[in-house]
């Protein structure tokens, strides 16, 4: 039985909609005014909401800005015995499902009712679709270091305090931040992510914070950006440490102010946006090599939790196993395969430089190409092997059909390159961290045509 709520100040309209709509079984309720309305809102799970533009104290425009804030999947449906077109437009921009004139069809209502009530529907179906694959790992792990997270986890999941994951790729920075956001009361909101380290420099800030109709030369139309898409959610900015200094100082002021403005408009946008972030880098190098604000680290740090690589943590490594031979499990068998306890012993001794990832992706690997139910450690060192020696050879691919010096070259110029981008191109402490002078640097600098970057 879905709830109706009518907010009108004329009772005999009232009380009409209610005799139809009762009469279709629905439940419904009444409000005389928009606070009255409001305050029914938050007592009773109402579905959809009929809404008189006209009213007393606070306008029905208003009101239906509240519910779209507040209650976005609730639908509003307008009436208005003062219609225009302007008000109708207006409404529809704001949010509202449609618009009736009064005097009111009543097979109108009725028809507008349910098909509102139908995408209201299809709306929480999609959410609670999302939700099922919201997290597509649990955590998984009963180690000292995972018990930590889990607590932190617990203990700051209620609240909107800024949060800083720190750990090596693969380590399930997002499983984390996901997991945050499932248990705070924002849950039922958006969960947006963005990826720092794969946006170019150049749209990071059109990502962030979106742009108008014509701010730029690709910018065929307005486009929201991910403040305001989290809007009332989570913001995850994972690889957060990638973003460049004037990337950084925007954010910096976004999240201070929780205000912003889209490239090319002068409106400023206000937004309510918890912000979690992630970085595999040592953030207090970063500070030190000037490529990471310190004042931003401080606004994003309010906790810190950190993920351990596998490697220090491998009493998880069999309870990891267990899960994902589950997770792949080809469903023509009864039982998942298992692996065999010297088997086992292998996968605890390997370094895992992937983490938990590198151990997922090769579970589900042996599942695919062994037959065996009862996978033994030859089998497992057989794949564990052919997995280094793909990874040595993708490593070497590049130079083997090279002459020696040409290889040397190759890797000295790309290597040149890194430590020049790691110190901000500068070549004082670029020459002292390869222990050369500087006059040598620029030496190869200019032997390799390396353009510095200011």
């Amino acid at each position: 039985m879905a709830n109706i709520l009518v907010i009108d100040d004329e009772p005999g309209i009232c009380s009409v909609l209610q005799d139809i709509l009762e009469d279709e079984e629905y439940s419904v309720f009444t409000a005389g005014d928009g606070y009255e309305g409001l305050a029914i809102l938050q007592k009773e799970d109402i579905d959809c909401v009929i809404l008189d533009v006209w009213l007393p104290k606070m306008g029905g425009i208003e009101v239906l800005q509240t519910i779209k804030k507040e209650y976005p999947l609730i639908e509003v449906i307008i009436i208005s015995g003062h219609a225009n077109i302007d008000i109708a437009v207006k409404a529809v921009k704001e949010g509202a499902f449609d618009f009736l004139e009064k005097p009111l069809s009543l097979d109108k209502v009725l028809n507008l009712v349910k098909n509102a009530l139908q995408l209201e529907t299809l709306k929480k179906e999609n959410t609670a679709l999302k939700t099922s694959l919201f997290i597509e790992d649990e955590m998984i792990g009963s180690s000292s270091q995972m018990e930590k997270v889990r607590e932190l986890i617990n203990q700051s999941a209620s609240s909107d305090a800024r949060i800083l994951i720190l750990g090596e790729n693969g380590t399930g920075k997002e499983l984390v931040a996901r997991e945050i956001h499932r248990r705070s009361s924002r849950s039922e909101k958006p969960f947006v992510e963005v990826n720092c380290a794969a946006i170019p420099d150049t749209l990071i800030e059109s990502e962030l914070f979106g742009h108008e109709k014509g701010a730029f030369t690709s910018a065929i139309a307005r486009r929201k950006g991910k403040f305001e898409i989290a809007h009332t959610g989570t913001l995850f900015l994972d690889e957060v440490a990638d973003m460049s200094l004037s990337a950084q100082a925007k954010v910096l002021r976004a999240i201070q102010e929780m205000k912003f403005e889209r490239i090319g408009s002068e409106s400023t946008i206000s937004v309510n946006v918890r912000i979690i972030a992630a970085t595999n880098k040592d953030i207090q190098e970063e500070i030190h090599k000037n490529t990471f604000r310190e004042d931003l680290y401080f606004r994003l740090n309010v906790i810190p939790i950190v993920v351990s690589p596998l490697r220090e943590r491998r009493d998880d490594i069999e309870e990891l196993v267990h899960y994902f031979l589950q997770k792949y499990k080809d469903p023509a068998l009864i039982e998942s395969k298992n692996i065999s306890t010297e088997g086992m012993k292998i996968l605890r001794e390997y370094s895992w430089p992937g983490n938990v990832r590198e151990l997922k992706n090769f579970i589900e690997r042996i599942n695919i190409m062994t037959d065996e139910t009862d996978i033994s450690g030859e089998i497992v060192r057989y794949y564990l092997d052919e997995k280094k020696q793909q990874e040595n050879n993708s490593e070497l691919s590049e130079y083997s059909s090279m002459k020696l010096n040409d290889a040397k070259e190759l890797f000295e110029k790309k290597l040149l390159m890194e430590k020049l981008k790691e110190n901000g191109y500068n070549i004082s402490k670029t020459a002292e961290a390869f222990g050369i002078y500087p006059s040598s640097l620029h030496g190869k600098i200019k032997k390799y045509g390396i353009v510095i970057k200011k």
